[in-house]
């Protein structure tokens, strides 16, 4: 028997191919090459997890994406909350401050020099800021000429709405007809005025802090 040296192989498994057939051309025994190994790549490998751990790996992603969610929700019905209570008290204040603006608005345009203490008073006492200074300090030569003059007033609301308003301040329009007389002309006339007035909470009372007349 004739003997013939093998082929060697190589780790190119395209010349291990090679070598193979070349060897069972030649009749060569019945030995067998096994291929060489393949080289490890970075190719991505088969998940090998058990399936438990692959379940409850799903589980706890669906956990956080339902607890994300929820959160999410919540801080959206927090915040249109929010927006409701805001909604709620400038509603609260615009009704407290139009009661006060009208009931304040007949103190100030009413007048009885029988009881002008009275009058002047309570125009006072619900007044602050800008419009109390004013008032205060012309109360004096105002109490005198309508002492002086014999003049009487008697106020009432036409209407009155609320033009602005926050928690703490309000700004409201008025229309007010105003019945008039004095010594010189004791039958009484009418007018009719536009009022604004700007309402201010102060310690839990609306006071009026600016009135003008536009």
């Amino acid at each position: 028997m004739n003997y013939r040296p093998s082929l060697p192989t190589v780790g190119n498994p395209r010349t291990w191919l090679v070598s193979r057939f070349r060897i069972a051309a030649e009749g060569i025994g019945d030995e067998v090459i096994d291929p060489p190994a393949p080289e490890e790549t970075g190719a991505a490998q088969p998940d090998d997890s058990p399936p438990d751990e692959r379940k409850g790996l799903r589980i706890n992603v669906a956990r956080w994406v339902a607890a994300a969610t929820l959160a999410i929700v919540l801080s959206g019905a927090g915040y249109e909350g929010w927006l409701l209570f805001q909604h709620h008290q400038k509603g609260v204040a615009s009704a407290q401050a139009l009661d006060a603006a009208k009931k304040y608005i007949l103190a100030l345009t009413s007048v009885d020099t029988n009881a002008i203490d009275r009058n002047f008073a309570e125009v006072l006492d619900g007044s602050t800021g800008e419009f109390k200074d004013m008032y205060t300090k012309s109360s004096a030569q105002l109490r005198q000429t309508l002492i002086d003059n014999k003049a009487a007033a008697h106020g009432s609301v036409v209407d009155a709405a609320v033009q602005s308003a926050t928690e703490d301040r309000v700004d409201v329009v008025l229309f007010v007809d105003q019945s008039v007389s004095n010594g010189a002309a004791p039958a009484p006339q009418v007018d009719r005025s536009r009022v604004k007035m700007t309402m201010e909470k102060v310690d839990g009372r609306w006071l009026a802090s600016k009135v003008e007349l536009p």
